[in-house]
C-alpha cells in the first residue's frame, strides 16, 4: 500500500485549495469549484474565504457573481448546511442531497401541524398548497423578504406550538419552514440580503430567477458518486469516515457511491485513506504560505480526522459543537487564530513557535484582511473560545 504522509496532505491543501500565495486566483468561481462548495452558514465566511485565497478580490466581486452573474448559488445541503456552490454542480448537488433533505423537512413540518390539530384536512394537501401559492407569489414579486411573502399568502401565517406544556414552549408561524422546504426542494433560493455583506438578512427569489427551466432532475447514484468524486479531487487523501461525515450520508450509502469512484487504497500514517487512481502523484511542497481563514471555512471542516492539521489546538478555535472559529495557518497546519475587534483592527494569537518568517508572513495576511473588511463588522455567528479572547 502506498504512503501518503502529513507533509504530502498539507502540500496539496496549499496548493489544491489555493491558499500558497502562487496558487490565488483572480476569479471568484475558480475558487468556489477548488473548495467543492464555500461553507455559508455565516455569511461573511463567503467573503473572507475568498479574501484568503485571491490577490485582489473584492467584495463587490462576490455580489457580482452570486446576484449579478448568477454563477454561483446559496443552498442547503450537506449535514444540512447552509453552502454556495457553483451554478453547474447545483443538479448533483439537488440529487445527491437536497432531495432527500427536502423529504426530511417536509415530514418533520407536517408531523409538527398534524400534532398541533393546526391544520384542517390533509395536511400534506394543504402545505403542497400553500408551497404553490409561495412559489407562485415569488414569480410574481421577483423577490421577497418573508415578512413580505406572508402578506401574500396569509396562510404562511399559521402558528403552531412545537412543544406544548413546557416551560420553552413559544408558538411560531410557519413561514420559515416553507420557505426553507422550497429551498431544499430547488424551487426557490437565498437572494441579495439587505444590509452589508456580512448580513443575514436575506430576500427570496425563484429558482427561475438562476436557472430559467429549474434545476435539471438527475439520477441520485451517479450524482453521489460525481460529489464524492469531486471531494476526493479537493481534499483526498481521506479516510472512508471523513467522506461520510462531510455528506452527512450513512456508511451505506458511501460506499455504494464509492463502488461507482475509481480509488485506491493508501496508508495516511497508520489509517487508511482513498484517493482517486489518477491522482496518484506527489505534490510538490509549494513556497511557505500563511493564511487567515475565517470561522467555518470549507478547508479546516472538510475533515472530521483533523489531527494532521490541527495538532492540539482545537480546544481554543473550535466551539462545543464543533464549529470552528478564525484560525492562523502556516504551511498546511493551524498554528493560531485570529479575531476583527470592533475599531477593525485584526489582532492574531500563535499558539506555538513558528519563527520569525512567519510570524512576517502572518502580519502582512492580517493587514491584507483588515483592508478587506472595510467598514464592515461582523461577528462569528459561533464564538471560540480564543476568538472571545481577542475581542474582550
Amino acid at each position: 500500500m502506498r504512503s501518503m504522509d502529513a507533509a504530502e496532505r498539507r502540500a496539496r491543501l496549499g496548493v489544491r485549495h489555493r491558499l500558497a500565495t502562487a496558487e490565488r486566483a483572480d476569479a471568484v468561481e475558480s475558487i468556489v469549484r477548488s473548495l467543492v462548495v464555500l461553507h455559508a452558514t455565516d455569511p461573511a465566511t463567503v467573503y473572507l474565504s475568498i479574501a484568503a485565497r485571491s490577490a485582489g478580490l473584492e467584495p463587490g466581486h462576490m455580489e457580482q457573481a452570486l446576484y449579478d452573474d448568477r454563477t454561483l448559488l446559496r443552498l442547503l445541503a450537506m449535514r444540512r448546511t447552509m453552502f454556495v456552490a457553483p451554478i453547474e454542480l447545483v443538479p448533483t448537488l439537488q440529487a445527491a442531497v437536497a432531495d432527500a433533505l427536502a423529504h426530511k423537512q417536509r415530514k418533520t413540518y407536517g408531523g409538527y401541524l398534524e400534532k398541533a390539530g393546526a391544520v384542517p384536512g390533509n395536511v400534506v394537501a394543504w402545505w403542497n398548497e400553500v408551497e404553490a401559492e409561495t412559489h407562485a407569489a415569488l414569480l410574481t414579486r421577483g423577490a421577497a423578504t418573508g415578512a413580505q411573502l406572508s402578506k401574500d399568502v396569509p396562510r404562511l401565517r399559521t402558528q403552531v406550538d412545537t412543544a406544548p406544556g413546557k416551560s420553552y414552549s413559544k408558538p411560531t408561524n410557519i413561514t420559515t419552514w416553507v420557505l426553507v422546504t422550497l429551498g431544499c426542494e430547488g424551487r426557490i433560493v437565498r437572494g441579495r440580503p439587505n444590509g452589508t455583506w456580512g448580513s443575514s438578512q436575506y430576500t427570496w427569489a425563484p429558482i427561475e430567477s438562476w436557472l430559467p427551466q429549474g434545476i435539471p432532475a438527475l439520477p441520485v447514484e451517479p450524482a453521489r458518486a460525481e460529489l464524492v468524486r469531486k471531494w476526493l479531487r479537493a481534499f483526498g487523501p481521506a479516510p472512508v469516515s471523513d467522506i461520510k461525515w462531510w455528506t452527512g450520508w450513512t456508511l451505506g450509502e458511501v460506499r455504494k457511491a464509492l463502488a461507482q469512484v475509481d480509488t485506491v487504497e493508501v496508508d495516511l500514517g497508520g489509517e487508511t485513506g482513498l484517493v482517486l487512481a489518477d491522482d496518484l502523484e506527489p505534490t510538490s511542497a509549494p513556497e511557505p504560505w500563511a493564511a487567515l481563514l475565517p470561522a467555518l471555512d470549507p478547508t479546516p471542516m472538510g475533515w472530521q480526522s483533523r489531527e494532521w492539521y490541527l495538532g492540539p489546538h482545537q480546544p481554543a478555535l473550535f466551539d462545543r459543537n464543533g464549529n470552528i472559529g478564525p484560525s492562523v495557518w502556516w504551511e498546511g497546519r493551524i498554528v493560531g487564530g485570529w479575531a476583527q475587534r470592533p475599531d477593525g483592527d485584526i489582532v492574531w494569537r500563535l499558539l506555538e513557535d513558528v519563527g520569525a518568517d512567519a510570524e512576517k508572513a502572518i502580519a502582512v495576511e492580517a493587514e491584507r484582511l483588515r483592508g478587506f473588511y472595510g467598514e464592515v463588522r461582523p461577528i462569528p455567528r459561533f464564538r471560540t473560545p480564543l476568538e472571545r479572547e481577542l475581542t474582550a
